[in-house]
């Protein structure tokens, strides 16, 4: 069942944004007189749709290949590769016939709609949720960091005051693109010493094998408490009791939960000590630990750090959503520009719809669903303004190059970018979904 949600989610939303994406080509050449022949979700590629209807001359439908979908504008070199009806003298209602600019604003049509909706899903979200947030000032116990942030030489307990200088409001900026996208130095508190570290320039290779928490955990470091105990597990046998607090495993301090596991799993298969708090007192208790260097209880975090909530109204959540809706565009942009400068290696940087599909989440929690929409919906914006031919944005840079030059680009032309284009799209389409499988297959 969590397949099928998870896969239903990542349907509905691609749906949504390709279908929006394609309306706005649509209402731009109808605003203009185009005549738009076919409005498809998905392609019918060989002509094979599994739903279809027509009004009032235009054929809309669902395909059977979902890899995006499109809008037959008459007297356009587009993905059918239809060129007989260029055969004949341009019609008043074409493509062809529109002045330059008229179908720059065509082409440009679908990256507008996915911008405004966009802006649109993040404004809606800040008006009804504002700003929800952890203060950094009160990770009281500083940070945790993964692999990847101790090999920066950051430790359990650092506390990140300030970023390239600036001081630090957020907890989760820590993590933010804008950390891991830039020549990030990093100002840290620990002890009584001030120390300085910069976020490495390949740093996404790393996330992308170990993920974000392997660099600084999203959560601030907590003490914990027993919450339960499992039925037949070794803590129940040594007598550990909810409430009790493991605060040292054979003598090294435990008091934090990061720390409890690190310690337990040194003596995997064997027994050892841990010093428990329970009402006060501090009582010595001897365990066995399992093969895996568990002992058989839950912890509940406690001393957990107040989260700040900030509401916005009508109008003030507007500058709100847009920010956060062009910073995905302008962050997107710049892990692009690292991808050219071979900071990061492609393979690690693109994901396809297998990592989309986890990015649903196999639950149901629409807060998430229209954030993520709102996210992609900005990435489709940029992807479609990459200047390859068959995207949007290669379009618009033949016609510019049209209104430079003053006379456009021969069809023969058009016709083999457009298949160098869709060539050039397909094996992208297939290294990324590739690539999606082998990075699952290297999790398991």
């Amino acid at each position: 069942m969590s397949i099928v949600i998870m896969v239903g989610q990542l349907v509905l939303g691609l749906s949504i944004l390709i279908i929006l994406h394609e309306l706005g080509h649509f209402l731009a050449a109808r605003a203009f007189g185009i005549k738009v022949e076919k409005f498809y979700l998905f392609f019918d590629a060989w002509n094979i749709s599994l739903f279809k209807f027509t009004y009032k001359g235009v054929e809309y439908g669902i395909g059977w290949l979902p890899l995006g979908g499109y809008v037959k504008i008459a007297g356009m070199i587009d993905e059918s590769m239809d060129t007989e009806q260029l055969a004949g003298p341009p019609q008043p209602w074409e493509f062809r016939s529109k002045p330059a600019w008229q179908r720059l604003i065509v082409m440009l049509g679908g990256v507008t709609v996915n911008v405004i909706l966009g802006i649109l899903i993040f404004w809606v979200l800040t008006i009804r949720y504002g700003e929800t947030y952890i203060p950094n000032s009160s990770a009281t116990y500083g940070i945790v960091p993964g692999v990847i942030g101790k090999k920066m030489g950051l430790l359990p307990g650092d506390k990140i005051m300030a970023v390239n200088g600036k001081s630090v409001e957020k907890f989760d900026d820590l993590t933010s693109p804008k950390v891991l996208l830039e020549n990030t130095v990093f100002t840290v508190q620990r002890g009584t010493e001030i120390l300085s570290f910069t976020v490495p320039r390949t740093i996404l290779n790393d996330l992308s094998d170990n993920g974000i928490e392997e660099f600084i955990s999203r959560s601030p470091r907590t003490k914990f408490v027993v919450d339960s105990l499992t039925p037949t597990g070794m803590a129940r046998k040594a007598g550990i009791l909810k409430g009790d607090s493991i605060v040292a495993v054979n003598g090294q301090p435990t008091a934090f939960y990061d720390q409890i596991k690190p310690e337990l799993i040194k003596y995997k298969g064997k027994s050892t000590d841990v010093t428990v708090k329970r009402n006060n007192s501090l009582i010595v208790l001897k365990t066995s630990v399992a093969a895996d260097g568990t002992i058989g209880f839950y912890a509940s975090k406690n001393d957990l750090p107040k989260f700040k909530t900030i509401k916005y109204g009508f109008f003030a959540s507007l500058p709100i959503g847009a920010s956060r809706a062009i910073s995905t565009f302008t962050d997107n942009a710049k892990g692009l520009g690292k991808i050219f400068k071979g900071d990061v290696k492609f393979s690690k940087a693109v994901s396809g719809p297998v990592a989309i599909a986890n990015l649903f989440g196999s639950t149901i929690d629409w807060v998430h669903f229209w954030t993520l929409v709102g996210f992609l919906s900005m990435v489709l914006a940029l992807m479609n303004l990459l200047p390859i031919p068959a995207l949007d944005g290669g379009h618009a840079v033949f016609l510019i190059v049209e209104m430079i030059k003053g006379k456009p680009l021969s069809d023969k032309f058009l016709e083999r970018a457009q298949i160098v284009g869709f060539v050039i799209l397909v094996t992208l389409m297939v290294f990324v979904f590739g690539n999606d499988i082998v990075k699952q297959v290297m999790k398991k």
